[in-house]
């Protein structure tokens, strides 16, 4: 089999969620971070045959990076990779599942609260007001007509901020749901986003294909 461009830039990515990964048979992938609070699924258009386990997903994803075009063949215990020409090949053992960290069952979103668009510019804004004022948390509030996202300190009511509106719907007038920005991880893109009271949320592409669900944290509000 071979690896699209576009399948390597989504395993960069969840490496940043999880360093190891179970990839099932089947043309879906998903990772869960140590602390339980961001999953991540996505439908590829490549079909693995069997498990894999891979124990440094990081180490793994440089070793693609010696050949051109990769090319798998995957074995019972181990994957050989090869380039275009067939001149090269490299072989790569798998890890045992249970030394992994693997999401064991989907996630069953709640009814949401708060549904808003995210598109990526707004998603890079966020992440660099939270750079530059040092902030950890995204906060999500009702605006005037729509949703306002802030960049800011929960615990200082003098923080400096940064915020900005999206259009979006709630089923409240009072809520507070909060972020840690640090587990914002998705890959580059636009995004349907809801929001649950259950302090659940759900990031979904506008493709369709890549969802990601993050936890809020605890000092979130809603309805007061």
């Amino acid at each position: 089999m071979e690896l699209s461009e576009n399948t390597i830039g989504i395993l960069k990515n969840f490496a940043s969620i999880n360093s190891n990964i179970v990839i099932k048979p089947g043309n879906n992938i998903s990772t869960i971070s140590e602390a339980k609070n961001i999953l991540a699924s996505v439908d590829l258009p490549e079909e693995f045959p069997q498990e894999i386990g891979v124990y440094d997903l990081n180490e793994f994803l440089g070793v693609l990076s010696l050949v051109d075009t990769p090319r798998l063949k995957i074995n019972e215990d181990h994957v050989v990779i090869g380039d275009s020409t067939g001149r090269s090949k490299i072989r790569y053992f798998f890890s045992d599942k249970e030394m992994l960290t693997t999401p064991t069952k989907p996630v069953n979103m709640p009814v949401s609260d708060v549904q808003f668009h995210l598109d990526n510019d707004t998603l890079n804004r966020i992440k660099r007001a939270a750079a530059a004022l040092g902030h950890t948390e995204l906060s999500i509030t009702p605006g005037n007509g729509c949703i306002t996202l802030t960049v800011t300190s929960s615990d200082n009511s003098t923080a400096n901020s940064f915020s900005i509106d999206v259009n979006g719907e709630s089923q409240s007038d009072k809520y507070n749901f909060i972020f840690n920005i640090s587990n914002l991880k998705m890959l580059a893109g636009n995004y349907d986003v809801e929001i649950s009271s259950k302090l659940i949320s759900q990031f979904k592409k506008s493709d369709g294909s890549l969802k990601y669900w993050i936890a809020l944290e605890k000092n979130s509000k809603y309805g007061e």
